[in-house]
């Protein structure tokens, strides 16, 4: 059913969860597992004049990338591609999905409510509401708390 599921990730407590979905997903399905980083947009401006802050945010993406692709490696799924992309987190992320014609998107919630989630907004909200493709939202377990 599933060739290739994309994974976005931003190293929180909700994607973590939903990495263990990917994970098991693609290894029922025999499927690739794509793993992406997403540089916000706006931390990208606020960056664009410190190469060296930019290079650190990429740096971060890409440890993140790595260690969830350890994971997955580790469970016996062999085929696991990684990228780190700048831009607007849905953009990047269902532009991705198109480029790579996957079939479904795993990714985490924070389970913020009320006027955390007004304000902040949601990227989980904004991908299932603009993707064409079916998405699998995780939110994180009880006892792991986003900071």
């Amino acid at each position: 059913m599933y060739d290739d599921i994309l994974f976005p990730t931003d190293g929180s407590a909700g994607a973590e969860a939903a990495l263990d979905h990917a994970i098991e997903q693609a290894r029922i399905h025999g499927a690739t597992l794509h793993i992406l980083y997403v540089i916000e947009e706006n931390v990208q401006v606020m960056a664009a004049g410190e190469s060296d802050l930019l290079a650190e945010l990429e740096a971060e993406g890409e440890r993140i990338v790595e260690e969830a692709r350890d994971r997955a490696t580790e469970a016996g799924i062999e085929a696991v591609e990684t990228a780190v992309k700048g831009g607007s987190p849905h953009r990047v992320i269902r532009t991705y999905a198109d480029d790579h014609d996957v079939d479904v998107i795993v990714m985490g919630t924070h389970g913020r409510s009320g006027l955390d989630r007004l304000l902040l907004g949601s990227v989980a909200e904004r991908t299932v509401r603009t993707s064409d493709r079916p998405v699998l939202t995780v939110q994180a377990r009880a006892d792991e708390g986003d900071d």
